[in-house]
């Protein structure tokens, strides 16, 4: 719905002004928060009561990414075939189950390491088919022309919710116990999923898919983003990032627990305080991506900030942990703003049929190589110790960028239309 100025100029009313953008949003901010709590949870949960050692810590990174490697291109296939708000709340109610599941067997003293392992690879199995479906019913709530604008306000409520659920995560596994915590990340994905049933359901002509075989339509995204030379750059970039990124990731309780001596309430801090960069950007990313340029802004995100991931293995106790939290954020806004610019790229230049199965493949490749990255970083961080597996992961993060500096973006401004 438009609203016509005296000069005969139309004005749309703001995206959160529509019913079902809005309802979406503020579902995925509440389920967010609770996937952030439990990010902090399960950690703590592993590396506290429960003994684990480093590596055995690092697994549980591991089991939580592995299934975009095993589950994304099928996921793919599945969204593009199936309606995409109803799967959504499955997945949502099938975590909710799951991470519940964790205080009710710890209550009766049955809580192993074995079964965190089992929830945390189920949960993971439930959350590609989430993610999946999520980048793809985007474009049906917003216009092709406010992509960036509804991508970007969806990012700056997930960090939003990175800014908060952390800390709360932290102090609730320091107040009730980390295993207590759950009841609250259920929670939140139940009225993430009571929000996604009031959205109104997205219609989709899924005829043309369902006549492609399934071997073909399988591979049918990895075809597409093959073809593209800036997509195939982009592809490269984010699972190279990805890789390095999620070996800090998995070391990082380890730590800041161990090396750092900080405890539950301070990791959540630092976590949340992290966030904060990634907030800021995003909430100016549509305007610094007209500013900047749709295509340079893509290499300026992933090389500026480089030298800054740096300072998290030279964090020390205390106020070092400042050190810390500014490695994090500059992470955080790259990420913020390189993710914003490359899904609304690619989610306005892919067929609608064929969209799901393209968000797959770059699941599948670049979460697909979360699991190999938290491995490498849990056996670096093994046998070389914290701080200098931490200098590899910065550098290699880093090094990502050479894929979009070197790539045709260098050359373009703005990202062609197609």
């Amino acid at each position: 719905m438009t609203a016509q100025l005296t000069d005969g100029r139309a004005v749309r009313p703001p995206l959160w002004r529509d019913r079902s953008f809005a309802l979406f949003w503020a579902g995925q901010t509440v389920g967010e928060l609770g996937t952030r709590m439990s990010g902090v949870a399960v950690p703590l949960l592993a590396a506290g009561p429960m003994r684990a050692s480093v590596f055995q810590v690092s697994l549980l990174t591991v089991l939580a990414w592995l299934p975009y490697l095993v589950f994304a291109l099928p996921a793919g296939l599945l969204a593009d075939r199936v309606d995409l708000r109803r799967l959504m709340i499955g997945c949502d109610l099938g975590r909710a189950a799951l991470l519940s599941s964790l205080p009710a067997v710890a209550l009766v003293g049955r809580l192993t390491l074995a079964f965190l392992y089992v929830v945390v690879g189920l949960c993971g199995v439930l959350t590609v088919l989430f993610t999946v479906a999520y980048k793809s019913i985007v474009p049906a709530l917003a216009p092709a022309d406010r992509l960036v604008e509804a991508n970007a306000r969806l990012t700056v409520t997930a960090d939003t919710a990175a800014l908060v659920g952390p800390t709360v995560g932290g102090v609730l596994a320091g107040l009730v116990g980390a295993a207590r915590t759950f009841l609250g990340t259920a929670l939140a994905f139940l009225l993430s999923a009571a929000t996604l049933a009031a959205v109104r359901p997205v219609l989709r002509d899924r005829g043309l898919t369902d006549r492609v075989p399934v071997r073909v339509a399988l591979t049918e995204g990895l075809r597409f983003v093959g073809r593209r030379p800036i997509l195939r750059s982009i592809l490269a970039c984010t699972a190279t990032s990805n890789f390095f990124a999620i070996g800090t990731t998995a070391l990082e309780v380890s730590f800041l627990v161990r090396e750092l001596r900080a405890g539950p309430a301070t990791v959540g801090l630092v976590f949340s305080l992290g966030a904060v960069g990634g907030l800021v950007t995003g909430a100016f990313a549509a305007p610094l991506s007209r500013r900047i340029g749709t295509a340079r802004v893509i290499w300026v995100a992933m090389a500026v900030p480089g030298p800054l991931y740096l300072l998290v293995p030279l964090a020390r106790p205390g106020w070092g942990l400042a050190l810390y939290v500014v490695g994090l954020a500059a992470f955080s806004a790259n990420a913020v703003l390189f993710n914003v610019s490359i899904l609304s790229y690619r989610q306005r230049i892919t067929p609608p049929e064929l969209l799901g199965r393209v968000n797959a493949a770059f699941l599948w490749v670049c979460f697909g190589v979360v699991p190999l990255g938290a491995l490498t970083g849990g056996l670096l961080g093994s046998h070389w110790g914290l701080r200098p597996a931490l200098v590899v992961c910065a550098l290699g993060t880093w090094s990502a960028a050479l894929f979009v500096v070197l790539s045709p973006l260098r050359s373009l401004r703005d990202l062609p239309p197609g």
